[in-house]
């Protein structure tokens, strides 16, 4: 079995029973004039990771390994957006009204897209999340079970808040996750940092943490 080196030791890549998972590479979160800059934060500090997931995606897609995107949206009547998330943050733009991009965070609307460089290809999975967990309210538990998956590479946005969440529920879940580390970003760098030792604390409580470069050699 091919070894990845990673924190807090090498990590063992099942390619049998592996799947990249990008979460919410989406333009609301990545792009100017998105939600996540309507609520004050830089975008320009997400950039840096949206090439090395692009290389990842091309990898595992060239090795015939499935690849996965998340996108955290909600229905067109906010039927699955509670209230207090509509508002909290007091932002400038709530979720479900007009945005630069159409309806803000609205499953369809054009700032719930991908960025270019990480859209999905039309036979891959498409996971769309009302939340921060990639599991609640979605079928990917069900999807990676059917396709016998047991093991995660993990990237996207942001750092400290979904992709987080997401990797310590697959952990509760049963999944073998590594965090490439390049290949996620936050509105915070500190947050980042402190994210990337919270995981992989007390011998990896939550998981791995690795370098893209040592993922493709492996993959290559």
């Amino acid at each position: 079995m091919p070894i990845i080196k990673a924190r807090p030791f090498d990590f063992q890549l099942d390619l049998d029973h592996v799947a990249l998972l990008c979460i919410d590479m989406q333009r609301d979160f990545c792009l100017p004039g998105g939600f996540a800059e309507s609520l004050g934060n830089d975008v320009s500090l997400l950039a840096p990771c949206i090439p090395v997931i692009a290389e990842l995606q091309g990898a595992f897609r060239k090795a015939g390994l499935p690849v996965i995107h998340t996108k955290e949206c909600h229905k067109p009547d906010l039927s699955d957006l509670p209230t207090a998330k509509r508002k909290r943050g007091n932002p400038k733009r709530m979720i479900g009204e007009p945005g630069p991009m159409g309806r803000i965070l609205i499953d369809g609307e054009e700032g719930t897209d991908f960025v270019p460089e990480n859209a999905p290809e039309e036979y891959e999975l498409v996971i769309s999340k009302p939340g921060k967990d990639s599991f609640y309210g979605t079928g990917l538990l069900d999807y990676l079970h059917r396709r016998n998956i047991s093991g995660l590479v993990i990237t996207g946005v942001t750092t400290d808040v979904c992709v987080q969440t997401t990797m310590r529920c697959a952990n509760d879940r049963g999944f073998d996750c590594l965090l490439v580390e390049d290949g996620t970003e936050s509105f915070f760098p500190e947050f980042k940092e402190y994210t990337l030792k919270a995981l992989t604390a007390q011998g990896g409580i939550v998981g791995w943490t690795g370098k893209s470069q040592h993922v493709l050699e492996v993959l290559e």
